[in-house]
């Protein structure tokens, strides 16, 4: 299936609704997009192929397209094999077209089809493609999420070509090709973001830096919907995102429990962080719930209490890989308070500090609260303090 982007641009892309991870990681309960788009105009662009799980639907798409005309160039954006997993395809079936990519990427391309020889068209920054009536002008986007990314922008329709910005977790054909409810879009947005490329607000903010002045009409992503109406409300949570501010007042807990001791501690401290009027507060089974989630809720909030048990004369295992997660994500900017429990000899809140410790501008906020096997009376003057350092 194809759809018009505008007179001359058209979406190609396809959906994998067979999906069940991400990069192997990520649960994709609504599977996943593969964006792509051709321009048809005196030349043909292709911008960027596909996963190869889903290469021929989407060589019928762009046949369909084409309608008959013979493509010219390829932009490749990006080289993760989700996007250029049926470049092989294309050019067997189209072999004088050329691939236009940064020097980079061209590497990368070697790399990925060694022995292959292909025809190709190194760009750097400020380059232009004249395609007729189209002009693409390309921009460089290093680590938005890997070193040989960039965008590109049509003049004419003014359509930036995001790569993986601006993408979103989902198939299009179960959450709308053209946008949707904001809210809607912002919880995968979230995910995605923080998950993929929340290690990298620095990168981002260059690349917003430099594509907010041509003032897009239309932003299209490799992964997640179109979009083209009220993008200063996407815009506004890139600012956000990529610069680890706070996008919801509130509070998240996260919480590992080995037999349920430390999860009772951490459902009444919830309690009475909403007694004492905190807005909102998000909580988190790191045992159960999925972690990329906790990830997404770990950045949304300005304020975050991990409570976790002892194992192992260490850190109970969830907790730990969740702080190691942090740890590759570069999060910072926030408080925490930490609460560990331990029946002979608690470790958890010893190993919590050091890793918290490595990450930039996190403060502990609070006392530590040890907790000897299960809550008792004696603790709540402890909890009732640690919610009040968090809330202030």
């Amino acid at each position: 299936m194809t759809k018009n982007i505008s007179a001359d641009i058209r979406f190609i892309g396809v959906d994998d609704l067979d999906l069940d991870l991400f990069e192997s990681q990520y649960a994709v309960p609504e599977g996943m997009a593969y964006n792509s788009y051709v321009i048809l105009d005196d030349h043909v662009a292709v911008m960027d192929t596909v996963d190869a799980r889903k290469g021929e639907e989407w060589l019928q798409n762009l046949e369909e397209a084409l309608a008959g005309r013979t493509p010219d160039y390829l932009v490749v954006h990006h080289m993760e094999p989700d996007h250029s997993g049926s470049i092989l395809e294309l050019t067997k079936r189209y072999p004088e077209v050329q691939i236009v990519a940064s020097a980079k990427a061209l590497v990368f391309l070697s790399q990925f089809f060694d022995g292959e020889t292909f025809n190709t068209l190194a760009v750097k920054e400020g380059d232009t493609l004249e395609l007729g009536s189209h002009t693409l002008r390309f921009i460089m986007a290093p680590m938005v999420h890997w070193p040989e990314v960039m965008v590109s922008f049509d003049e004419k329709d003014k359509v930036l070509f995001a790569a993986d910005a601006f993408g979103k977790f989902g198939a299009l054909s179960r959450c709308g090709y053209f946008g949707e409810e904001e809210d809607d879009w912002a919880c995968e947005g979230r995910r995605y973001y923080f998950n993929i490329c929340g290690k990298y607000g620095a990168p981002v903010q260059v690349l917003l830096k430099k594509v907010l002045p041509l003032q897009p009409a239309v932003i299209a992503p490799l992964h997640g919907p179109i979009l083209r109406e009220n993008l200063g409300y996407y815009i506004d949570l890139y600012q956000t995102w990529s610069t680890y501010g706070v996008e919801t007042e509130g509070v998240f807990i996260a919480c590992a429990s080995i037999h349920g001791g430390t999860l009772a501690v951490a459902e009444h401290l919830k309690e009475i962080l909403l007694k004492k009027g905190c807005p909102k507060v998000a909580f988190a089974d790191l045992s159960r719930d999925d972690m990329g989630e906790a990830v997404e809720d770990a950045f949304r909030y300005g304020r975050m209490v991990l409570a976790a048990a002892s194992y192992d004369g260490g850190l109970f295992t969830p907790a730990y890989n969740f702080l190691h997660l942090l740890q590759a994500k570069s999060w910072q900017k926030k408080k925490v308070a930490l609460i560990e429990n331990g029946t002979w000899a608690p470790t958890a809140g010893k190993v919590m500090k050091e890793m918290f410790g490595t990450l930039k501008d996190v403060e502990i906020v609070g006392d530590l609260v040890t907790i000897r096997s299960r809550m008792k009376d004696s603790d709540e003057a402890a909890l009732e303090a640690l919610a009040d350092a968090i809330l202030q």
